[in-house]
């Protein structure tokens, strides 16, 4: 055969192999600039805002600046083997995150990709990391309990499935503290965690994730984490991609915690990446849509609609803060946003009061809906007496000598109660045995035990009441509630008690 026939031959069957082959279309650019996890870009005229961009090797990008003659966008992963003159293309692709019930149990980063060692991830199902919140229709009222485990939380401030209740304060006085003995007082119930880590050190990461597996608090937990040596876009992305997860829970009817540990270096890496995007920089030197970062995430929280399924996502976010200072920019903005805040004291907590709360400065703007019937009816009279306790405790520093018999009692009463909402870590409590103790103090029944006692008589209590009177736990546990018949038995198991321990 003449050449010039196999020539036509080649051409004919590449015809036939491309035919019906449809022509596609690919928006490229180049790279003009890479630097400091940023790269720019020209070309791309079709790029939208958040769309996933292509750079050689694998490496994908977030477009985040589209600019007149240039696009910027934030590398996800190692900028260091992109160099000027790199070819890069549209995806026409947001961020997306695997989720689903293979998650629970392993240890995650931004892009949901195991860092656990455990193996990949078996789950074809994914999410977009950003999303509008639910509409107010799409809602229902909350007004199911969250269980913490912690009484003075359970009591004064009680969080409730769909809330976003603010954890701040002060570094390393207890924020975190809270939020993993919430993980872990969900043993043997409901609810599904994420825990989310910004920002944090190696080290911290590894201990909570440790903490977790100690406790058997990672069968129903899953952890992103996007560590202080992470890309500032990965840890920008990090508490989104947590919110996807927990979301798809939410939207097979299931509820679902996640902690967001902490927001404030979430707003610093989303600082760093505006200043290096060369966005102008206002109060603090964060951008101006730094309320819109957080607002966005945190109203994704919900308690669904009966019809949309019912189920929920409650978001514990946390804030550190310099120094005591609540009126900072992001403490404000955040503050504003949730439905109430705890506030962890470092003054309380030099003090030897764990966890640190200040019961005069926390709130939960669900309040009583947000408990069970039995815990209203004891946290009703403790918060009055408590607020009444620090109101006193303050006057009669000046003067304690001259106080009447009353105002000693109530004093007296006060400090017992104080001591009582003191609590180790990694030692949550079960509904009933919150409600009978704290039922025990506000009755007066505590007012004959020395304070230094206190704790010894709290730990035999609750050994007593399994041991002799189980029925009454299981009693306030079925009913919710302190029925006549319940207080009955409780007051004389309570005498029984006392008689009978010298704790």
């Amino acid at each position: 055969m003449k050449s010039h026939e196999k020539d036509i031959v080649s051409v004919i069957k590449d015809q036939i192999e491309n035919f019906g082959a449809s022509a596609t279309m690919t928006d490229v650019g180049t790279v003009v600039e890479v630097g400091d996890g940023v790269a720019r870009m020209q070309g791309l005229r079709k790029a939208k805002n958040n769309e996933l961009l292509s750079f050689p090797g694998g490496i994908m990008g977030l477009a985040l600046n589209l600019e007149e003659d240039t696009v910027a966008a934030v590398v996800l992963g190692d900028y260091s083997h992109i160099k000027e003159g790199d070819e890069v293309r549209c995806t026409g692709r947001v961020v997306e995150v695997p989720v689903g019930p293979e998650l629970i149990g392993r240890v995650v980063n931004t892009l949901g990709e195991p860092i656990d060692g455990l193996g990949p991830i078996k789950t074809s199902k994914r999410r977009e990391v950003e999303v509008i919140a639910p509409n107010v229709v799409s809602r229902q009222p909350v007004n199911k309990p969250v269980h913490t485990g912690i009484k003075c939380v359970d009591a004064l401030v009680p969080i409730g499935r769909g809330q976003r209740e603010l954890i701040i304060g002060d570094r390393s006085i207890g924020k975190s503290a809270i939020a993993i003995d919430t993980i872990i007082s969900q043993k043997g119930g409901d609810l599904i965690c994420i825990y989310v880590a910004i920002g944090q050190k190696t080290a911290k990461v590894a201990n909570v994730i440790d903490i977790l597996r100690k406790y058997g608090a990672m069968d129903y937990t899953i952890v992103v984490a996007a560590n202080s040596s992470d890309p500032a876009a990965m840890q920008y992305l990090a508490p989104y991609a947590g919110c996807a997860m927990g979301e798809e829970f939410m939207a097979q009817g299931k509820d679902a915690l996640i902690i967001y540990d902490d927001l404030s270096k979430h707003a610093w890496a989303y600082r760093q990446i505006s200043l290096i995007l060369r966005r102008p920089p206002g109060r603090e030197a964060y951008p101006g849509d730094v309320f819109y970062l957080h607002s966005r995430l945190l109203e994704r929280a919900a308690r669904l609609s009966a019809d949309l399924g019912g189920g929920s996502l409650t978001a514990l976010p946390i804030i550190e803060v310099q120094a005591g200072d609540m009126s900072a920019y992001i403490p404000t903005n955040v503050i504003s946003i949730t439905d109430g805040q705890i506030y962890v004291e470092t003054d309380l907590f030099n003090a030897g009061i764990r966890p640190a709360l200040n019961i005069g400065l926390s709130v939960s703007r669900v309040g009583g809906n947000a408990q069970s019937k039995a815990m209203r009816q004891v946290a009703g009279k403790l918060k009055i007496e408590m607020a009444q306790f620090d109101e006193l405790a303050a006057f009669a520093q000046f003067g304690a000598s001259d106080l009447d018999k009353a105002t000693r009692a109530q004093l007296e009463r006060g400090q017992r109660m104080r001591e009582i909402l003191k609590q180790p870590q990694f030692a949550p409590l079960t509904l009933e045995q919150e409600v009978m103790i704290l039922w025990a103090v506000t009755n007066g029944f505590l007012d004959d035990v020395p304070v230094d006692k206190v704790a010894a008589f709290e730990s035999a209590f609750y050994k007593f009441m399994a041991n002799n009177h189980p029925a009454v736990g299981q009693s306030i546990a079925t009913e919710k509630a302190i029925i006549p018949e319940i207080e009955a038995e409780l007051k004389k198991a309570v005498a029984e008690f006392k008689q009978s321990s010298a704790y």
